[in-house]
């Protein structure tokens, strides 16, 4: 029932946005522009990596791609190879019309499945606000997938919710708990959410991955100290050779 309510949300949501009233009726904005994070992210492996990762023979893997601006950015930018999965059928729509020639495909594919990919067949992957959808024995199934698609040497970019110091966190966590610690039911869509703590996402990744950089986003709370933006936290994840 979660799922089937995370997709239909996702749906009316690019929907709307589709019939140009998503600055009146959406939830969310949903922009077409790479994340900042991402491109950050790419700088990170162009200063330490050159193009070694970010070429025409390189492929990504999108985990929850949306309508798909971040593998676009990749495939545009750096000329790499891609794939995309999401939950909402809208969202691959706006994703595959917006591909044109650049070499990526975008596919309806739910993250609590298996991810149809042979073994290191790719060189980053990216789960960028989606898996915190997941239960625990989902969220570790994704990590074991992610693992085992990615390349000897390949990169996991992840980002999702931080807990510390985010006080709409911890108020949804207190008012609103979820079916699992961590885990709330967001109030307005009516799903479970996971959100992390910094110990707890490195924990989590570091048993498969090296955990090169820790970022954890700022400006979540007003002037007069009152809450405001949701903290968020990215890792920079590399796998063993």
């Amino acid at each position: 029932m979660a799922k089937k309510k995370h997709k239909d949300f996702w749906n009316k949501e690019y929907a709307k946005r589709r019939g140009g009233i998503g600055g009146q009726d959406a939830h969310l904005a949903l922009s077409t522009e790479p994340s900042e994070d991402l491109k950050k992210f790419t700088r990170f492996l162009m200063r330490h990596h050159g193009k070694v990762h970010l070429n025409v023979t390189t492929k990504a893997v999108d985990l929850g791609c949306g309508n798909g601006r971040n593998l676009l950015f990749l495939a545009s930018d750096f000329g790499m190879r891609g794939v995309g999965y999401d939950t909402s059928e809208v969202a691959i729509q706006e994703a595959q019309k917006a591909s044109g020639d650049l070499p990526v495909e975008f596919f309806v594919h739910s993250l609590a499945e298996t991810i149809p990919l042979p073994d290191s067949s790719i060189t980053i992957a990216l789960d960028m606000m989606s898996s915190h959808v997941l239960r625990k024995a989902e969220r570790e199934q994704l990590k074991e997938e992610v693992y085992r698609v990615l390349k000897p040497g390949g990169w996991l970019f992840f980002k999702s919710f931080l807990l510390e110091e985010d006080q709409n966190a911890h108020r949804l966590l207190q008012e609103h708990p979820g079916p699992e610690k961590g885990m709330y039911i967001h109030p307005e869509i009516g799903i479970p959410e996971y959100v992390w703590t910094e110990e707890g996402a490195v924990s989590f990744f570091e048993t498969h991955f090296a955990v090169h950089k820790v970022e954890k986003s700022h400006k979540h709370t007003k002037k007069d100290g009152s809450a405001w933006k949701r903290r968020t936290i990215t890792l920079y994840l590399e796998k063993s050779k």
